[in-house]
């Protein structure tokens, strides 16, 4: 697991939103996309649920959020 993508788990769990968390971190959208996906698919779990108006975090993210 790469620091730099629990950063980005933790921006997009504090913005609710990939392009604020990605304005914050100084990457593109797209990159913070590819963060969370891999996070997502090397953990085996989804961590955030997609809504057209942004990302609220599932039951896993919510746990991986509190441990921080």
């Amino acid at each position: 697991m790469e620091l730099y993508r629990l950063r980005t788990f933790l921006a997009v769990a504090d913005e609710q939103n990939l392009t604020r968390a990605a304005e914050r971190l100084h990457i593109s959208q797209p990159s913070v996309s590819t963060h969370i996906k891999a996070l997502e698919e090397g953990l085996g779990v989804t961590l955030f649920i997609r809504t057209p108006k942004g990302m609220i975090l599932s039951q896993e993210g919510s746990l991986i959020k509190s441990k921080q």
